[in-house]
């Protein structure tokens, strides 16, 4: 049995990428594992948020985390707000840390760079707060995507640091790579990552998106003039991304999708891309809409945050005692 944690913002609407790439394979980790799975939503205030919104889209996610097969019996699912200590722990984690090697953060810079001298120094202390949820809960493996290996050596650095001045209190978090997570790109400029952020919204497949739009969407999809079903990412990366998707919902190999659709052109084929994605898609928006306005989704978000909040207070009250933070 291993402690995995991982969190996502309630930043934007989740994406068929968010899906493939984790959340299903969240749920597939469960079974045998000490699981915490949170919503991330003081992270999301590193940059201005309506709050109307901002409530709103932490009951959604919760709500799609559970319809994607998060069982609340198996894994500990939470708000990060209802956890004071990840807070708490991100002050003494911020202390640790250096601000060149904050600045130096990839994500920070990209963020940074578009807005300018207006720039919230959440952006910039965004690592050690990350850090300390990790931490917390003395994890072992994080699923991560490539766009977080970066924070992830900072959340081991910093763990590192505290053991070596304070002695070990931190278990040091490894990477959890799924073998089977898709990258999902951007249907209509396919060697970019889909991403919830988007402003052409053809571009990306929401989860709650309707059939008939992820089938407008699909149809739309950017691919080339030869009309041959066939993997070639460098050459043919739309075509290439469908048949990615494909395999995904599928569980087919590229071989037997060029086998399958060899002579028969792309609409054939984008018409079934459009079908499976929307038979898989479909049982986790009814369950959703079943959950998300529920006094179910609130208990099992009280329970989770009590459990995480004793698994959280029994690391932080090792912190304090190490640091003399304790009267």
């Amino acid at each position: 049995m291993s402690i995995i944690f991982s969190g996502i913002q309630p930043s934007g609407n989740l994406t068929l990428g968010n899906y493939l790439g984790a959340l299903r394979n969240f749920a597939k980790v469960q079974d045998g594992n000490e699981c915490y799975y949170c919503v991330v939503n003081q992270h999301a205030i590193t940059v201005p948020q309506d709050p109307q919104m901002l409530h709103a889209r932490t009951r959604q996610l919760a709500a799609i985390y559970l319809a994607a097969g998060l069982d609340p019996d198996q894994s500990t699912l939470f708000v990060q707000s209802e956890v004071p200590e990840h807070v708490q722990l991100g002050w003494i984690m911020t202390t640790l840390s250096y601000v060149g090697e904050l600045e130096r953060m990839t994500q920070y810079k990209d963020k940074a760079a578009k807005r300018g001298d207006s720039i919230p120094a959440g952006l910039l202390t965004y690592p050690p707060l990350m850090a300390a949820d990790i931490l917390l809960y003395q994890t072992e493996l994080v699923p991560v995507g490539d766009d977080q290996k970066q924070h992830m050596e900072i959340t081991r650095d910093l763990a590192q640091r505290f053991n070596r001045l304070y002695g070990e209190v931190f278990t040091i978090p490894d990477i959890l790579l799924a073998h089977d997570g898709t990258r999902v790109m951007s249907l209509q400029e396919p060697t970019k990552k889909m991403s919830k952020s988007d402003e052409n919204q053809t571009a990306t497949i929401y989860l709650l998106d309707e059939p008939k739009d992820i089938e407008k969407k699909i149809k739309r999809a950017q691919t080339d003039s030869e009309n041959a079903v066939r993997y070639d990412v460098k050459a043919k990366p739309g075509i290439s991304n469908l048949m990615d998707i494909y395999a995904a919902v599928t569980d087919q190999s590229h071989e037997e999708i060029e086998a399958a659709y060899a002579g028969k052109g792309y609409g054939s084929f984008k018409k079934d891309v459009a079908d499976a994605v929307i038979s898989v898609l479909e049982p986790i928006q009814q369950r959703y809409a079943a959950l998300v306005a529920t006094p179910e989704l609130d208990d099992v978000l009280t329970k989770g945050a009590a459990k995480a909040h004793a698994k959280a207070a029994a690391t932080y009250e090792n912190v304090i005692r190490a640091m003399g933070l304790y009267r």
